[in-house]
């Protein structure tokens, strides 16, 4: 029945073109939702109509398709879900065709896994998997625009003295290639990284560049805290935090300025 459920949502997908706004969710632990245990998500009837494509290395993927928004397979008997969930439902409930595109991995580095554009790290494989969802949306006869980039990342560098005096570059390189790969260079971006980490709160530096980012690109970048969600243990949010964590990164979203 659940794979019959899912056909027939795929075939609405392709039966029927939409113009859709895109969000691209990357980062690490607590953006995939490592203590997102899917035994604990809210279901919701509206989901089924948020195209979503996810892909976690080596953990679980949307097995190169679009799917519908929900949990994700690799951690839990049920999957689990990060703060893609209410920040895509507070769009819709806007009336926005959204669609959620996520690719993350705990515990990297920007530095050390993700890399610069080119040097095949996480970065080049969430390059290569976007333009494979794109050309499934194209083909599908749907457009899409890329409309935010939402970041949640940096534990993993902040106890490396060099990553950490070289995030803002990193962070910068990064964000003008994707300017160019999906051909928008007015996305706005939406930052974050746990603060109650820590080797964050040992080393501060990451926050510091983040901010930095932001303050030199105010009209399209903000920075987001996480301070007071509640956390399963030093580095992950509970399931109810992600959820929480997902309406601030909404909130944040609508603070920026639009563009016409």
């Amino acid at each position: 029945m659940k794979i019959l459920t899912l056909c027939l949502s795929l075939l609405s997908f392709i039966l029927t073109a939409d113009d859709y706004e895109l969000f691209i969710v990357a980062g690490q632990s607590n953006a995939q939702g490592w203590k997102g245990d899917a035994k604990h998500y809210p279901a919701s009837p509206e989901d089924k109509t948020i195209p979503f494509y996810y892909a976690s290395p080596k953990i679980g993927s949307s097995k190169g398709q679009w799917t519908e928004l929900g949990p994700q397979e690799g951690r839990f008997p049920q999957g689990h879900f990060g703060p893609e969930i209410t920040f895509a439902r507070c769009l819709q409930k806007e009336g926005k065709k959204v669609a959620i595109f996520k690719f993350t991995l705990g515990a990297t580095s920007l530095a050390g896994r993700w890399k610069k554009p080119g040097a095949k790290g996480l970065y080049d494989q969430m390059v290569e998997e976007y333009k494979k969802a794109l050309k499934l949306m194209n083909d599908a006869g749907h457009s899409i625009t890329v409309k935010g980039f939402i970041w949640i990342q940096g534990e993993s560098d902040a106890g490396n003295p060099k990553a950490n005096k070289a995030y803002l570059n990193n962070l910068e390189t990064l964000m003008t290639d994707l300017e160019k790969v999906v051909q928008n260079k007015q996305f706005k971006i939406i930052l974050g990284v746990d603060e109650q980490h820590p080797k964050v709160k040992a080393h501060p530096g990451i926050v510091e560049a983040q901010q930095k980012f932001v303050a030199k690109n105010p009209k399209r970048a903000i920075y987001t805290s996480m301070i007071g969600l509640k956390k399963a243990d030093a580095t992950h949010l509970l399931p109810e935090s992600l959820l929480e964590h997902g309406d601030r990164l909404y909130q944040a979203y609508k603070k920026l300025p639009t563009h016409p």
